[in-house]
């Protein structure tokens, strides 16, 4: 497995602690548990419905919390799609830092944190995702205007997905 510069004193990465889940998750093994150093993996149940446990203390600082999940559905707010698959220069893509449940809002029945055409502020919250009962904030990492939102409220996201495009 691939190492990088985010490896653990326990000499286990997020990348590598996540490459392990999901090499798990896509098989038919109902149980498995895996120890290195301090880091702690169990993981139990069928694919339809699994239970990861992470000893979340052992990782690095990153609040990555990974957990196998259903592929998530891309949806768009915007009208019909008109690009290729070309990206355009001007346009930067915020990805989930981790899996868990997309909420574009503080609390049901409230105003979402940006909808398409905002103008956003470098370290302004675009969303929240959930991951094991924790709320994540997901931050804007650059100044721009929404131009997509690409998952839907309560949503399930993947660790490395697309969540917004803004433009510059």
């Amino acid at each position: 497995m691939a190492t990088n510069t985010n490896s653990h004193p326990s000499g286990m990465s997020v990348e590598e602690v996540i490459s392990i889940i999901k090499a798990v998750s896509d098989s038919d093994v109902e149980n498995f548990e895996f120890s290195q150093g301090e880091t702690h993996l169990s993981i139990s149940g069928r694919k339809s419905a699994s239970t990861v446990y992470v000893n979340a203390a052992e990782l690095p600082a990153q609040n990555i919390v990974a957990a196998p999940a259903a592929p998530a559905q891309t949806v768009s707010e915007a009208a019909a799609p008109t690009e290729t698959s070309e990206k355009k220069e001007n346009i930067q893509e915020v990805i989930s830092p981790l899996v868990g449940v997309f909420y574009r809002a503080p609390a049901a029945g409230e105003k979402p944190f940006v909808s398409i055409g905002d103008t956003v502020k470098k370290g302004q919250v675009l969303g929240i995702i959930e991951a094991m009962k924790m709320m994540n904030e997901i931050e804007s990492d650059f100044d721009g205007v929404v131009e997509e939102i690409l998952v839907e409220n309560e949503g399930k996201v993947e660790y490395g997905q697309t969540l917004f495009r803004i433009s510059k």
